[in-house]
Formats: structure tokens, C-alpha cells, sequence
């Protein structure tokens, strides 16, 4: 069994969903040739989350944006705002979406299925780059 692994920092990114397939893809292809593993994706943050979905339409990115946002922006029983009013919706955005992800690697490519891409969902307004841990198991 073999593990490659790098860090990555993103540049920042608006308040939404992003897609960072090719960021992830540029990393997989620094590795060594790998016929079958597995690659898994951290994200060293706690506002903000990675997510698989729709990888062709942007819509989709805009309505996912435009529920989490009716879901947990800005109520009037938030206690943790010392960074401001995002602050907690943003925590509470990425435990609902998570921090990390597992996808099969077949051939050094990962194994999406044809309408997937990786999101990363940027839940602050006003948010710094974002660093990720990619790790390959083979």
C-alpha cells in the first residue's frame, strides 16, 4: 500500500458554490501513475465545505447557495457572530455539508460519474483562501 499526499491552497473565493474538479485533477496528476485507489479530500476549515453534485449547469450552484441561505442565514438567535452576521450560518452550512470527501481513482483519474464535479462551498461573504489536504491511497 502506497499514500501520496499535498496541501493546496485555494484562492479565495465569493460566498457560494464553486466548482475545483480541475484544481483537484491538477493535483492527482503530480502523483505517480495509480491504477486503482482511493483520494480523499479535506478542507482545513470550518466555514466553509466541499460537496459532489452537478458539474455542468451553474444554476445549480446558485440554488444550492439560495437554500442553504433560507436555511441558516442570519436569525435572531445566533449567539456566535464575533466575526459577524455569516459567521455561525456559515458553521452551521459546512456541518451540514461536511469537510471532506472519498472518491474512487481508477487509471490516476477520478472516477465521477459523468455529471459530477467537486464544490466547494464558500459559506462566508468575505472569506480568505482555503486550504485542502488531498491524499491518494493506493
Amino acid at each position: 500500500m502506497g499514500i501520496y499526499q499535498k496541501e493546496i491552497r485555494l484562492r479565495p473565493f465569493c460566498r457560494g458554490f464553486h466548482l475545483i474538479t480541475e484544481e483537484i485533477e491538477d493535483v492527482l496528476n503530480s502523483f505517480e501513475y495509480v491504477e486503482a485507489g482511493m483520494l480523499h479530500i479535506f478542507i482545513k476549515h470550518t466555514s466553509a465545505s466541499l460537496c459532489i453534485n452537478e458539474n455542468a449547469d451553474s444554476s445549480v450552484r446558485e440554488d444550492m447557495e439560495n437554500f442553504f441561505s433560507e436555511l441558516a442565514d442570519e436569525k435572531s438567535y445566533y449567539i456566535h457572530t464575533y466575526e459577524g452576521a455569516d459567521d455561525m450560518p456559515a458553521h452551521i452550512k459546512a456541518s451540514l455539508l461536511g469537510s471532506s470527501l472519498s472518491i474512487a481513482i481508477t487509471n490516476s483519474k477520478m472516477n465521477l460519474g459523468v455529471w459530477q464535479g467537486i464544490y466547494l462551498g464558500e459559506h462566508r461573504d468575505y472569506a480568505g483562501p482555503r486550504s485542502l489536504v488531498v491524499t491518494l491511497y493506493f
